[in-house]
């Protein structure tokens, strides 16, 4: 586990939507080795909904749009992934 002081010292420089972007970016990255689209349409999806729902206040406004627009391509993606 990381120490507190490391996290905190991080959220001080960047504010919650650039933590979850970076989050999301790892996740993405994490999900390709495992060449399922639909895997990757999940977590695009679940990270639209957490960018959709995080209040404005906290982070900026244009991580409610990349919200809303990650919330229509990730049931895009999963589709595309059925066979």
């Amino acid at each position: 586990m990381l120490p507190l002081q490391l996290v905190d010292t991080f959220l001080l420089d960047y504010n919650i939507g650039q933590a979850l972007l970076l989050v999301f970016i790892l996740s993405t990255v994490g999900t390709l080795p495992l060449k399922s689209r639909q895997i990757l349409g999940i977590n695009t999806t679940v990270f639209g909904l957490i960018f959709l729902l995080t209040p404005v206040s906290l982070g900026k406004a244009h991580y409610l749009f990349l919200g809303i627009a990650l919330l229509i391509v990730g049931p895009i993606v999963y589709v595309s992934g059925r066979r």
